[in-house]
C-alpha cells in the first residue's frame, strides 16, 4: 500500500484567489453556453430562472454543511473524512465514490463539449466517420480534438496544482470580463416582450431545468478535495466556498434572464447555441458570438482543470486510506500530486470523445445523482457530528446549524427523488447503466482493497487529529 510522510505529503499553495477561482470556475464550466436555450424552451423564461433559484438555494444550504465541516476537518478528499468520521467505513467509501463520478462525469463532458465548440467556430471540421451512436455520426477530427484537450489538462494537473491555479485565475478573469458585457448590454437593449412564455409546462418544466441544477453547480466541493492544499485560515475556507456558491447562482439565474431579453423561445430549440446567440443580438455583429463562444471554451478549460484537481484528490483519499487499491495513493516525489489518480482520470477522459454528442445528456444525468447522493451522506454527517460531538473545534460555525442540517438532507432526497422513475425527469436506460456500472466497479475494487488492507488500515490513516 502506497502511503505518504511528512516530506512527501501534499503542500499548501493556494491563495485566497486560487481558491475562489477554483470553485466558481467549475462551476460555470460550458453548460451555461450549450444548455440555456434547453432551460428557456423547458421551462420558459421565468420558469428556468426559478428552477436555479430554488436549486441554487439547496446548493447553498448544502453548501453551508460543506463550509462547516471543511473548516472543521481540512483534509484532503473532503466528503471522504467527514463521512468515515460521521458514518463510519462503508458509508465514507459509498459518498466519495458517489462524487467521484460527478467529478468524472464533468470531466469527460468537457471532453465531449470541446470538439462541440470548436465545431461553432470551424462549422465541417469534422470529417472521418467512425460511427454513428444514437443517431449521431462520431467524427475522426472531432475525437481527435477531445482527446487532445483532455490530454492536455491532464499534464497540466501533473506537473503540480501551482500552474493549475494560475490557469484557473486567468481563464476565470475573462469568463466574468465576457459575462459582466453581455449582462449589463441585454439589460440595457433587450425587450420583455421576449420573455414570453414566462413558465412552459409548469411545475414538470421546472423539474427538469432543477435536475440539471446539481450537476452544473458541483464545484464548490471541489474546496474540501483540496483542502491540504489551500493556505488560508481555516475559518476562511467556508466563507470562500459560501461566496462561491452565491456567486453561481447569481450568474446562472442572469446568464438565462439575459438570454430571454434578447432571443423568444421559438429561436432556441435544436443545436443553438443560445448564449453567443444572444450576445450577438446584444452588439449586432458576428464578432460578440464568436467573442462569448472563447468564453465558453474558457468555461471548458476552467471545470476541466477544477475537476481534474477534485477527481483526483478524492481518488487518492480512497487509496490513501485503503478503500481502493494502493497504487492511486501515490504522489509525485517532485511535483507532489496525485500522479495515478491523474492518469486515471486522464484515460476516462479521453475515451469520452468516442462517445459522440449524445454522452453529453447521459453524463450530465447519471454524474448528478451521484453528485446528490454524495450531498445527502455530507448533510447526514453535519446532523450526525453536531450531535455527537458538539465540542469540535468549528472555526466556521452555521447559525441554526440542526435546522440547516435537517434542511439541507430533505433537500438532497428530495433532489435525488427526481432522478427516479417516477419522477418527469427520471434517467433513462442508458443512465442508469451508467450510473449501475460505475457503482458495480466501485464495489468490486472496495471489495478488493477491504480483504487486502482491512478496516483497521483505514482507521490508522484517518486519525481525527484535525
Amino acid at each position: 500500500m502506497s502511503s505518504t510522510n511528512s516530506s512527501d505529503a501534499l503542500v499548501r499553495v493556494l491563495a485566497r484567489k486560487d481558491v475562489l477561482a477554483l470553485a466558481f470556475g467549475a462551476m460555470i464550466g460550458w453548460g451555461w453556453i450549450v444548455l440555456t436555450g434547453k432551460f428557456i424552451v423547458n421551462a420558459g423564461s421565468m420558469g428556468a430562472v426559478v428552477a436555479f433559484l430554488i436549486g441554487g438555494t439547496a446548493v447553498i444550504l448544502v453548501g453551508l454543511t460543506y463550509a462547516e465541516l471543511a473548516a472543521a476537518m481540512p483534509k484532503v478528499g473532503g466528503e471522504h473524512v467527514y463521512s468515515y468520521r460521521a458514518l463510519g467505513h462503508f458509508a465514507s467509501f459509498i459518498c466519495t465514490w458517489s462524487i467521484v463520478l460527478g467529478y468524472l462525469s464533468v470531466v469527460a463532458f468537457e471532453a465531449v463539449a470541446l470538439p462541440t465548440v470548436v465545431e461553432s467556430l470551424f462549422p465541417n471540421y469534422a470529417v472521418g466517420h467512425l460511427w454513428t451512436l444514437a443517431g449521431w455520426d462520431v467524427k475522426f477530427t472531432w475525437v481527435l480534438v477531445g482527446v487532445i484537450g483532455s490530454l492536455v489538462m491532464m499534464v497540466i494537473n501533473y506537473v503540480g496544482v501551482t500552474m493549475a491555479a494560475l490557469i484557473q485565475r486567468l481563464v476565470t478573469l475573462l469568463i466574468l470580463v465576457v459575462g459582466v458585457l453581455f449582462i449589463t448590454g441585454a439589460l440595457f437593449t433587450g425587450e420583455t416582450t421576449t420573455l414570453q412564455p414566462l413558465f412552459s409546462d409548469g411545475a414538470g418544466g421546472i423539474m427538469t431545468v432543477m435536475i440539471m441544477v446539481p450537476f452544473l453547480f458541483v464545484g464548490f466541493d471541489v474546496i474540501p478535495q483540496a483542502a491540504e492544499e489551500i493556505n488560508l485560515p481555516y475559518r476562511d475556507i467556508g466563507r470562500v466556498l459560501m461566496l462561491s456558491v452565491v456567486l453561481a447562482v447569481v450568474w446562472y439565474a442572469l446568464i438565462v434572464f439575459g438570454t430571454s431579453l434578447m432571443l423568444p423561445a421559438s429561436q432556441l430549440g435544436g443545436d443553438v447555441l443560445a448564449v453567443p446567440a444572444a450576445m450577438e443580438a446584444v452588439f449586432d455583429a458576428p464578432w460578440a458570438s464568436k467573442l462569448m463562444i472563447l468564453a465558453g471554451m474558457a468555461g471548458i478549460i476552467t471545470s476541466w482543470n477544477a475537476f481534474y484537481i477534485g477527481g483526483s484528490r478524492a481518488i487518492y483519499a480512497l487509496a490513501h486510506a485503503g478503500m481502493l487499491p494502493g497504487f492511486l495513493a501515490k504522489l509525485h516525489p517532485k511535483y507532489k500530486t496525485p500522479t495515478n489518480a491523474i492518469l486515471l482520470i486522464g484515460i476516462i477522459s479521453s475515451l469520452a470523445p468516442l462517445m459522440g454528442r449524445p454522452a453529453m445528456v447521459w453524463l450530465v444525468d447519471a454524474g448528478g445523482l451521484g453528485i446528490v447522493i454524495a450531498y445527502l451522506f455530507v448533510a447526514l454527517s453535519f446532523l450526525v457530528l453536531r450531535a455527537r460531538e458538539p465540542e469540535m473545534p468549528r472555526p466556521f460555525r452555521v447559525p441554526q446549524g440542526m435546522l440547516v442540517g435537517v434542511i439541507a438532507v430533505a433537500l438532497s432526497i428530495g433532489m435525488a427523488g427526481l432522478y427516479l422513475p417516477f419522477s418527469p425527469a427520471a434517467l433513462t436506460g442508458v443512465e442508469w447503466l451508467v450510473f449501475g456500472g460505475w457503482m458495480l466497479l466501485g464495489l468490486l475494487m472496495y471489495a478488493w482493497a477491504l480483504a487486502r488492507y482491512g478496516k483497521d488500515y483505514a482507521k490508522k490513516m484517518m486519525t481525527h487529529e484535525y
